[in-house]
C-alpha cells in the first residue's frame, strides 16, 4: 500500500528558524537572540573629533564583545508596493482629473517616505547558547553595561518592540494593535 504524501506547510517561524519568544528575546535553533536597541546619534551635527570618538568607542565595543552583531533597519514601513500601484494606475488612467489625483498621491507617498527614511533603528544582537538563567542574566547585564560605557544610549528590546521590527522587516503593515505570537499556523489548523 502506498503512503499518501503529506503536504508540508511550514510556518514563517519555521522558515526563518524562530522557535518562540523567550524571556529575553527570540529562541532559535542556534541559541537565544537578545536585541539591544541603540539610540541613533546625529553625526551631521558633531565635530570631526566627536565622530572619531564615536567610531573608536564602537571599535572598543566590538573588540570587547566580538560576537555581537549589528542590525540597522528602517523604523518605518515601505511604500514601494503602493507607489508601484499608483504608477501603474497613472499609465492606465485616461481621465486627467483622476491622473492629477494619482500624481498627488504619489508625491504625498514620496514625501512621507523621505521624512520617514531618516528614522532608523539600530540594534546590537547577542546570541546566548546553553546558559543557565543566572548566567544569561549576568551576561546580558554585562553586555548592556559595556554598550552604555562606550557612550551609546541602550535598552533591551521588549517583546512588543521585537514584534514591531519583525513586522517592518517582513513588509507587514504595522498598526498599534498587538501582534499575535503566532503567524497563521493556528488559523491553518482551525481550517483542517
Amino acid at each position: 500500500m502506498k503512503k499518501k504524501k503529506q503536504k508540508s506547510h511550514n510556518s514563517t517561524q519555521q522558515l526563518i528558524g524562530i522557535k518562540q519568544f523567550s524571556r529575553n528575546g527570540l529562541l532559535t535553533g542556534r541559541g537565544e537572540l537578545v536585541f539591544f536597541i541603540v539610540g541613533p546619534t546625529n553625526i551631521s551635527v558633531l565635530s570631526q573629533s566627536s565622530i572619531a570618538t564615536k567610531v573608536r568607542n564602537l571599535q572598543q565595543l566590538l573588540t570587547a564583545q566580538p560576537d555581537i552583531q549589528i542590525l540597522c533597519m528602517d523604523d518605518s514601513e515601505n511604500f514601494d508596493a503602493n507607489k508601484y500601484y499608483l504608477k501603474q494606475r497613472l499609465k492606465d488612467e485616461d481621465n486627467p482629473k483622476v491622473k492629477n489625483l494619482l500624481q498627488k498621491d504619489l508625491l504625498f507617498l514620496d514625501e512621507i517616505q523621505v521624512s520617514m527614511s531618516t528614522a532608523r533603528k539600530f540594534m546590537f544582537i547577542a546570541r546566548l547558547r546553553n546558559q543557565s538563567e543566572e548566567q544569561s542574566f549576568a551576561n546580558l547585564n554585562r553586555i548592556e553595561k559595556l554598550i552604555s560605557e562606550q557612550g551609546f544610549e541602550v535598552k533591551r528590546a521588549s517583546k512588543r518592540e521585537i514584534k514591531r521590527f519583525l513586522s517592518i522587516y517582513f513588509g507587514r503593515t504595522t498598526t498599534d494593535n498587538e501582534s499575535p505570537d503566532f503567524d497563521g499556523e493556528w488559523a491553518y489548523a482551525q481550517v483542517q
